[in-house]
């Protein structure tokens, strides 16, 4: 069968250069995750190749908690083991990968300059609660929205886009693709939501046992936290539900 191509293009080569090296790390330490080859770097594109499919649906759900479960745990034995959620981590080639805390700090408070938070008190309380949940074995996250992974006619599942990858804590992109398939189908009962931690958990535990201990509690920590980093979104890239006011209850 004749392999196809896509190729992306970037604004400057620094980001083509860390798109290029987010997808080295992820196929070297993430290996859980299926991702299209890498074929050709250029000065301001990458090619790659092309995978038909469609995004994820909110039946996929539980797949890609288990899916999700056990790159973490993989990353976290291969070389995540030592790494801190608020000091950045290095590649091989010395470059910074980039820290849970600093980046979201940056984010939220851009939130409050675009309104999405009420008042200086909310963002304080947004900044605490991000600041509570900086803590336990560290897990990487590649903004796992639905667009972001592609199923196959044949039930396979690649991950694509690797414009973004920074440390997090375990479960915080698992909250990622739960707001995000929320924001594009509509709210996800709270039934699913538990039934796609407890199989998260016992994929990440695999690896070990300390790995597979994240709560409701703490995943609605994320929620809240992905609620307000969402909010700019809303109405683009599929986002056509707003986000149930019951996990912006840290920020209103």
């Amino acid at each position: 069968m004749r392999i196809r191509y896509f190729t992306k293009h970037y604004e400057t080569p620094g980001s083509v250069a860390s798109a290029a090296r987010h997808h080295a790390w992820l196929s070297e330490h993430a290996r859980p995750l299926r991702l299209p080859a890498l074929s050709v770097v250029g000065p301001t594109s990458l090619t790659y190749e092309r995978i038909d499919g469609r995004p994820a649906r909110p039946e996929d759900l539980p797949s890609l908690a288990a899916l999700l479960g056990d790159a973490h745990g993989a990353a976290w034995t291969s070389d995540l083991r030592p790494a801190a959620l608020n000091t950045p981590h290095r590649f091989r080639d010395g470059i910074a990968f980039d820290d849970y805390i600093g980046p979201r700090q940056t984010a939220l408070r851009r939130r409050f300059e675009q309104g999405y938070l009420p008042d200086p008190a909310a963002l304080q309380t947004m900044l605490g609660l991000l600041e509570k949940t900086a803590e336990g074995p560290t897990a990487f996250y590649k903004d796992s929205n639905p667009r972001n992974f592609i199923v196959t006619d044949a039930g396979g599942v690649y991950t694509v886009d690797t414009d973004d990858l920074t440390l997090a804590p375990m479960g915080y992109d698992l909250a990622k693709l739960i707001v995000t398939l929320s924001l594009t189908y509509g709210p996800l009962p709270a039934p699913a939501i538990d039934a796609a931690l407890r199989t998260y958990n016992e994929a990440a535990e695999r690896h070990a046992p300390r790995l597979g201990t994240t709560d409701r509690e703490r995943l609605d920590d994320f929620l809240a936290l992905h609620s307000v980093l969402t909010a700019p979104y809303i109405g683009r890239n599929g986002y056509r539900y707003a986000w149930p006011r019951l996990f912006l209850r840290g920020s209103t």
